[in-house]
């Protein structure tokens, strides 16, 4: 069997084939590298917007210029507008819906779909109508510009 893998950097491609995949290792040793699961269903993960309208996301991970956080509003509307002056946020709807009222106009996420709002924007979300089912939502701020690319 041959096995194929491909690089991808700053818009150059490289293909290696090999006869044994890369994962066929004798032993992996490290105290600082491992893979490590964040399961966003569980109920110890909870942002102090779980209940609150003046709470905030949960930051679970970090890099330069990126940083994901973990939302959970469930009970009551953002009684204030908020600005990201310092990043573009990626809005994806992992479970439940969300309505976003922002200063280009008004979107309703369901699980599954996501947006963007651009740097500077203002923007409040509120949960659905009659919502009791929980919401999860993982917002991505990106301080570089996002650019769609489909």
């Amino acid at each position: 069997m041959t096995y194929t893998e491909k690089f991808t950097w700053q818009g150059k491609e490289l293909i290696l084939k090999r006869e044994t995949s890369p994962v066929q290792v004798i032993s992996v040793e490290s105290k600082q590298v491992k893979l490590e699961k964040i399961n966003v269903n569980d109920p110890s993960l909870r942002p102090s917007n779980y209940a609150k309208a003046e709470g905030t996301p949960l930051p679970l991970l970090q890099a330069e210029g990126v940083r994901l956080d973990l939302s959970k509003r469930t009970k009551e509307p953002m009684v204030f507008w908020h600005r990201n002056m310092d990043a573009d946020e990626v809005i994806f709807c992992y479970k439940g819906s969300i309505h976003w009222e922002t200063e280009l106009g008004n979107i309703t996420l369901q699980s599954g779909e996501m947006f963007v709002i651009p740097r500077g924007i203002a923007h409040r979300s509120l949960p659905p109508e009659n919502c009791e089912e929980e919401n999860i939502i993982i917002e991505l701020k990106i301080r570089g510009s996002v650019s769609k690319l489909i």
